[in-house]
């Protein structure tokens, strides 16, 4: 018959064999899949392994990290990489291999090694790069052209961010009195939900793409940690796709972001891009300015041109046909004169033919902004009916929740406490001092129960538990019953 052993024992042995074989810590790479932190400073980790080619998890690991040691590997790793210690990273660790008879298989973290992160994060930046490249679209949005003069501005940013407010001045300030028009599409600018809450800004705007000019995504830069979130490939993708020009003002001290780089545009910070604005404007007056001047020039040249045409005509019929000149002079001067006159006209025709298109333009355009500024007007009263309707229900809802939440809970600690008194009650009956007391007995041999007289031999010297006292007898005939 095969050995037979506890529960307890074999995780004892199991214990003891995990215990042999790592004597000492060991380092290992995985990628941190959960991580939590309770009141007691305590973190608890999932640590995982995927397929190099997919995403198919190949082995998965709890893990601890107690909180004396916590206290320490936090800041540091944070530090030097600049990056917070959150899901989805993957590190370099030193565990020790611990195996607990009721908690089972778990590695306790002793230490961290960032630079393996550093490079790991390296790696995953140039991968995303290269992937963008190799999909043909990383060029896609500088490829658009910008706007002759951008007026019309998406911006995503957070609504509360300084550098958004800097954004804002700079460009309503101008020292040469440009107008330029904004809405702010609000969006969390860093940290996980970064990605989704920018994508979804994104589509916002893309309801409104014939409104707007460009797009202009900034906020009043950070740390490392911070902007890690414009390192995204579904970010970057998006933004690629765009039809409308994107222009960044991240606020990068060192790095461009992934997002910079299939940006229309980079610039530093949100003035700089408040400030490209304005210079687009400003270099389009002085084109218009220069076009003006062509203008007047060109009318100056050819009525110089004709007039020298005159004179020379007539100096070269002046030996020959002095006469004939003489007689066509008064002919010629009204010529002159009616050119001169026509030029004026010409001249007086074609500007006010300016100014009628001028105030044509401006005047559409009064139009224009007058109705876009209605049709925000009613957007922004429909959103905020909308919105307090949503937020009553969604009260409401909550609280029904809640109260079938309580309910359950209620129900479960009831239950729970009835299983508690029926299993005191069945322990109680179980005890064997109330089973001794109805008159049984224990016979002990060697520190255990007899349960087979095939255990015990003659001359055997056996102990009789009773409830009060025990016996201590010899065994003289040993009697076997099948």
């Amino acid at each position: 018959m095969n050995e037979r052993l506890k529960l307890s024992e074999l995780n004892g042995l199991v214990k003891k064999a995990v215990s042999d074989a790592f004597t000492a810590p060991i380092w290992i790479i995985a990628e941190i899949s959960e991580l939590k932190t309770n009141r007691s400073g305590h973190c608890y980790l999932a640590l995982i392994e995927k397929d190099e080619h997919g995403d198919t998890i190949l082995a998965q690991a709890r893990a601890t990290i107690w909180s004396y040691t916590f206290r320490m590997l936090k800041p540091y790793f944070e530090a030097t990489t600049g990056q917070q210690l959150v899901e989805g990273l993957k590190v370099l660790v030193s565990v020790s291999v611990e195996f607990h008879e009721l908690y089972g298989y778990s590695l306790n973290i002793r230490d961290i090694d960032p630079t393996y992160t550093l490079g790991d994060m390296a790696r995953r930046r140039l991968e995303i790069i290269a992937r963008l490249k190799a999909d043909g679209v990383s060029e896609m949005n500088k490829e658009l052209d910008l706007p002759l003069v951008p007026q019309k501005i998406a911006v995503i940013s957070s609504s509360t961010a300084a550098g958004f407010q800097d954004f804002v001045d700079q460009l309503t300030n101008n020292p040469q009195g440009y107008q330029f028009h904004f809405k702010l599409f609000s969006a969390i600018m860093q940290g996980n939900q970064a990605e989704s809450s920018i994508i979804g800004a994104l589509e916002q705007i893309y309801l409104y793409e014939d409104f707007f000019d460009i797009v202009v995504i900034i906020r009043g830069g950070g740390s490392q940690a911070d902007l890690s979130c414009f390192d995204n490939y579904n970010l970057a993708y998006f933004i690629t796709q765009f039809p409308l020009p994107v222009i960044t003002g991240i606020g990068h001290e060192k790095d461009d972001s992934i997002v910079d780089l299939v940006a229309h545009t980079r610039l530093k910070t949100p003035t700089a891009v408040a400030e490209f604005l304005i210079g687009i404007v400003s270099r389009f007056e002085l084109y218009l300015d220069e076009l003006a001047k062509n203008y007047i020039a060109g009318v100056d040249e050819l009525l110089s041109t004709e007039k020298n045409k005159i004179d020379q005509f007539s100096r070269m019929l002046a030996p020959i046909t002095r006469e004939k000149i003489s007689k066509k002079q008064v002919q010629l001067n009204q010529t002159v004169w009616k050119i001169e006159n026509s030029v004026k006209r010409f001249i007086n025709f074609n500007n006010a033919q300016i100014k009628r298109k001028e105030e044509f333009i401006r005047h559409e355009f009064l139009i224009f902004i007058q109705q876009r500024n209605r049709f925000l007007e009613k957007i922004s009263r429909q959103l905020s009916s909308s919105i307090h309707r949503l937020t009553n229900g969604k009260i409401q809802q909550l609280r029904r929740e809640w109260q079938q939440i309580e309910k359950l809970v209620l129900g479960i600690i009831s239950e729970k406490k009835h299983h508690l008194e029926l299993s005191y009650q069945k322990a109680k009956l179980t005890d064997p001092r109330n089973i001794l007391l109805r008159g049984y007995s224990i016979t002990i041999y060697n520190g255990r129960a007899l349960k087979n007289a095939t255990d015990v031999k003659n001359e055997t010297i056996i102990e009789t538990r009773l409830y009060k006292g025990s016996i201590n007898s010899k065994i003289i005939n040993i009697k076997i019953e099948n």
